[in-house]
């Protein structure tokens, strides 16, 4: 082979070299269940995390159920529990509706036809149903026929809140959070029944929550 041959040869080989592509697609860290009441040992910031939703949403489960002004009542009340009038006013972002909707769906396990919980949320659904029904589209369905819906006695109000805290130096960010459940009567707008829930974290901060 001649010199100019073996000098073109080397330049194809390094051409191909050049544009092949880096193959080394290693796997990444694999997939691992974890306990939502846990803290997670790799992923962990100051913002609010499952395990505190659990904790504090268990913890309102117990309150409002040993109150016998709300439990222990003959008929049992219907309680509105949603996010419409729960704000969110801390630094933390937060889907509230995995709060309220953990608080209700728990309530409604335990309190075993204690407490009725009326479904805002789903009020276009029911209303659009009901129109349908009553302008013939639909029959009346096996249930029953009401003029209205359910109304309710008591419904949930409340607000998250936090204090922050930096150290510029080592960049170590400190937040407080606490977190205000009511419920309000619906009649006479007094509070019957209040829970809170505090907690802080500490730690250099580099987790993004979504």
């Amino acid at each position: 082979m001649s010199i100019k041959s073996i000098a073109a040869l080397g330049a194809l080989l390094g051409l191909a070299a050049c544009s092949t592509p880096n193959l080394d697609n290693s796997a990444g860290r694999r997939t691992v269940y974890q306990d939502v009441g846990t803290v997670s040992a790799n992923v962990a910031g100051v913002g609010m995390e499952s395990q505190d939703i659990v904790s504090m949403t268990d913890r309102m489960v117990r309150d409002i159920l040993s109150n016998p002004a709300i439990a222990g009542r003959a008929t049992p009340p219907r309680i509105v529990i949603d996010a419409e009038y729960f704000a969110n006013e801390s630094s933390s972002r937060i889907n509230k509706n995995q709060i309220t909707d953990r608080l209700r769906v728990e309530l409604t396990r335990a309190a075993q036809g204690r407490l009725v919980f009326p479904a805002r949320h789903y009020g276009d659904m029911v209303s659009r149903e009901r129109d349908a029904k009553r302008n013939g589209e639909y029959d009346g369905g096996t249930i029953r026929s009401t003029k209205a819906k359910a109304g309710a006695d008591f419904r949930l109000g409340g607000r998250i809140t936090s204090a922050d805290a930096m150290s510029k130096s080592s960049g170590v960010v400190n937040r407080s959070h606490q977190i205000v459940f009511e419920l309000v009567d619906q009649e006479l707008e007094t509070i019957v029944w209040s829970g809170m829930y505090e907690f802080r974290k500490e730690a250099q901060d580099d987790i993004l929550y979504r």
